[in-house]
């Protein structure tokens, strides 16, 4: 069958539109205006009518026993059962007085045979002059051809929707990566595998949700406006309130409400929020993520790292079908039981350097000049800056197996505990696959003269910089006062969860529609 030249391929977008909306205007002055169309009823999706018709026929060969006489009766049986199908016209072939088109809903393409003789002479050529992109609604049998395929014999065809744009040339589809992120619905329409990403984030946020519900936590939401800018280092976006006439700030966390609530009584909580970080972008940030954080009342970062190894397992068996996952090419092992490092012992293995041979600040200092490691706090760094500077450099690019990194120093974990044990260190950790840090946890601090002392400095720092709009969580501190038991969290990016098992290299690839930069005006 030689599939015609389709005229979309051969005229300029914007005459075409033009086409397309004169056959519009065309279409309301003889009255079929197909927007007045309020609904049209769909009886069963491409994917299921395929699957069913299989079934019906396998039952109708089971029972003919090879008699070819029953076998034709049970697939005429069939043929006179009345389906309706839905969808957009994705490809076009024309023979004469019959046309087969692609129609896909948001399961699968189904082909349509459209005849004269089934559909009307006068309704036929009013067919014809219908485009892909089009929204029509089927009325039909099925039946397979003699190529073998499934297909549906429209007895009628509605036009439900009509497309006066275009969709991207059939042979090469839509490539363009600006472009896809751009305009996802277009996306969806010329690549549908790109739905199965989402499809598999809706099933990843349901398991989520399945696993922390069935432990016993409650889930919550708290605000995303927030009247003061803590001195945390991530970088608040800023609005304002009118009515109260004052500047409020898009939160960066989560974390210090759910632990207001450990504090009023709750023993288990998490919260799945959309959180707003005004810093740059590249593979895997975005200015607008989500995340999932959890705290637990009397447990500690060891409860929260049994916690996590089991919940991705879980996660990634549900959702996979296996908890060993290929990424980018490489086999990561979620199934298997991860390694566990304290920062000191992964800068040892990877790096060579111990930490326990620095006496003093100028030692680390030293070490870190010999090793050509750059410290960001310069002649100010203490060995706990210069041990994070060693990591950064040598350890986290190693990391390729589910790996937990434990004990981070005190200068990197504002709301962390303390190790009883050696105050220079927090009871932090986090776990890293594929080099790249998937979530945080840390032993709740809930001494509140420490944690007012941290905050203090932390504002300092940030003014000295020249932001004098951040403020000491007051509140925060009050909580506090009045007693948080000792206390785990835990907060992980669900993009990254959802780029690890989708096998996705970018968190654009994982998100509906990312930030992009506005087009330049023309």
């Amino acid at each position: 069958m030689q599939e015609e030249q389709n005229t979309q391929e051969i005229i300029d977008t914007t005459d075409y539109r033009q086409i397309r909306l004169d056959k519009l205007n065309h279409l309301k002055e003889e009255g079929a205006d197909p927007f007045q169309l309020t609904s049209y009823p769909v009886s069963v999706k491409n994917a299921q009518l395929k699957e069913q018709y299989e079934q019906k026929e396998k039952a109708v060969f089971a029972s003919a026993d090879g008699d070819e006489e029953k076998i034709q009766a049970g697939l005429n049986q069939i043929k006179e059962e009345t389906v309706y199908i839905a969808g957009r016209v994705m490809s076009w072939r024309k023979m004469g007085k019959a046309h087969f088109i692609d129609v896909r809903d948001h399961t699968d393409r189904m082909q349509v045979y459209v005849r004269m003789n089934d559909i009307g002479k006068e309704a036929f050529e009013a067919f014809k002059k219908w485009d892909i992109g089009d929204i029509l609604g089927i009325e039909g049998y099925v039946f397979r051809t003699q190529k073998g395929e499934i297909s549906v014999h429209a007895k009628s065809v509605t036009l439900l929707a009509k497309s006066l744009l275009p969709l991207p040339e059939k042979w090469h589809g839509l490539k363009d990566q600006d472009t896809r992120y751009r305009q996802r619905y277009l996306d969806l329409i010329c690549n549908p595998e790109v739905k199965e990403v989402f499809v598999k984030r809706s099933q990843i946020m349901r398991e989520i949700r399945n696993y922390l519900d069935n432990s016993g936590y409650v889930e919550v939401d708290t605000p995303v406006l927030l009247p003061i800018e803590i001195g945390a280092s991530a970088k608040p976006f800023i609005t304002h309130h009118n009515t109260l006439n004052m500047d409020m700030y898009l939160r960066i966390e989560t974390e210090l409400n759910l632990k207001r609530l450990i504090v009023g009584g709750f023993d288990k909580v998490y919260e799945v929020g959309r959180i707003f970080r005004n810093e740059g972008m590249d593979t895997s940030h975005n200015p607008e993520f989500t995340s999932v954080e959890m705290y637990q009342a009397y447990t500690d970062y060891f409860g929260m790292m049994d916690l996590i190894e089991d919940m991705y397992k879980t996660i990634t068996q549900n959702v996979c079908g296996t908890d060993v996952i290929t990424y980018q090419g490489t086999e990561i092992a979620i199934g298997k039981p991860w390694e566990r490092l304290t920062m000191v012992e992964a800068v040892k293995k990877y790096a060579g350097v111990d930490y326990s041979e620095w006496e003093t600040d100028e030692d680390a200092r030293a070490c870190a000049a010999e090793h050509h490691v750059e410290v960001e706090e310069g002649k100010n760094a203490t060995k706990g800056h210069v041990l994070i500077a060693f990591f950064d450099a040598f350890v986290e690019e190693k990391l390729i197996q589910p790996t937990i990194i434990y004990d981070y120093p005190v200068e990197n974990s504002p709301l962390a505990k303390r190790k009883p044990t050696n105050p220079a260190f927090t009871e932090r950790f986090e776990y890293f696959m594929y080099a790249r840090e998937m979530g945080n946890a840390f032993s709740e601090l809930n001494d509140p003269i420490d944690q007012k002392e941290r905050f203090v400095r932390q504002v300092e720092a940030k003014r000295a910089q020249g932001n004098m709009n951040c403020q000491v969580d007051e509140d925060y501190v009050t909580a506090l006062e009045y007693g948080l038991p000792p206390t785990g969290g835990l907060g992980f990016g669900v993009d990254r969860l959802v780029m690890l098992l989708t096998d996705s290299s970018s968190i654009r690839d994982v998100l509906l529609f990312p930030t992009m930069k506005p087009l330049a005006e023309n």
